[in-house]
C-alpha cells in the first residue's frame, strides 16, 4: 500500500495535484473534512459528537479525526487502489504522530510527504483571483493572511517530523500544473 501525504499553504494547488495523482497512481484521495462531513450528515455517533464540537465553534479533537479516517483505511477495497493520498492532514505534530502510529498498527507508513511550495504573494494572488472565480467567502485579504499564518505556525513542525523520519520533499509549487505534476511524479517515483 503506498501511503502519501500532500500539503502546503492555502491556494498552492493541492487539490490539483491530488487529482493527478489519484488517477497516476491508482490512489484513494482521503481528506478528512469530508469524511466528517459525512458522518455527520450520517447521523453517526461519531458524527453527532463531532457536530456537537463544531457547533460549539470548537475544533474536532484529533483522537476522533483519527478514528474516522482508521475507519476508512480499514474499510479500503485493496484490490480496487494502490493505496491513498492524504489532502491537508495531518496539519499538527499530535497528529503526525497519530498518523505513524495508525499506520505501524497497520503494517504501513506514510511513504512521502509532498510539501508544495508557493511564496506567498503568489498564494494570495491566486487565492484573491479563485475568491473572485468561485464566490468562495474566505478567499478575501482579511481571511487568506489568517489562513496563511496558522498554516506557517502550525504546519513547521509537522514538515520537521517528516524531515527527521526521511519522508519529507519540498516541491516547487510555482509553473504550469503540468511542470509541477512532473515534479511530483519523479519524488513519487523516487521514493517508491
Amino acid at each position: 500500500m503506498i501511503n502519501i501525504i500532500i500539503c502546503g499553504a492555502p491556494g498552492c494547488g493541492k487539490g490539483t495535484q491530488s487529482d493527478l495523482i489519484v488517477k497516476k497512481y491508482n490512489l484513494t484521495h482521503i481528506s478528512t473534512g469530508d469524511l466528517l462531513r459525512k458522518e455527520i450528515s450520517d447521523k453517526t455517533e461519531l458524527g453527532t459528537v463531532a457536530h456537537q464540537y463544531i457547533s460549539q465553534g470548537q475544533l474536532v479533537p484529533d483522537e476522533m479525526i483519527i478514528e474516522m479516517l482508521a475507519r476508512k483505511i480499514d474499510t479500503l477495497n485493496h484490490s480496487q487502489t494502490n493505496g491513498i493520498i492524504l489532502d491537508g492532514f495531518p496539519r499538527t505534530l499530535p497528529q503526525a504522530e497519530a498518523l505513524e502510529i495508525l499506520f505501524q498498527k497497520r503494517g504501513t507508513q506514510t511513504d512521502i510527504l509532498l510539501d508544495l511550495q508557493v511564496d506567498e504573494g503568489e498564494l494570495i494572488t491566486r487565492l484573491l483571483l479563485r475568491g473572485e472565480t468561485s464566490g468562495r467567502s474566505d478567499d478575501n485579504m482579511e481571511t487568506i493572511k489568517k489562513r496563511l499564518d496558522v498554516y506557517y505556525l502550525q504546519t513547521k513542525p509537522v514538515s520537521e517530523y517528516y524531515k527527521s523520519l526521511g519522508k519529507y520533499v519540498e516541491i516547487d509549487g510555482i509553473g504550469t500544473i503540468d511542470e509541477i505534476f512532473g515534479r511530483i511524479s519523479a519524488a513519487i517515483d523516487e521514493k517508491l
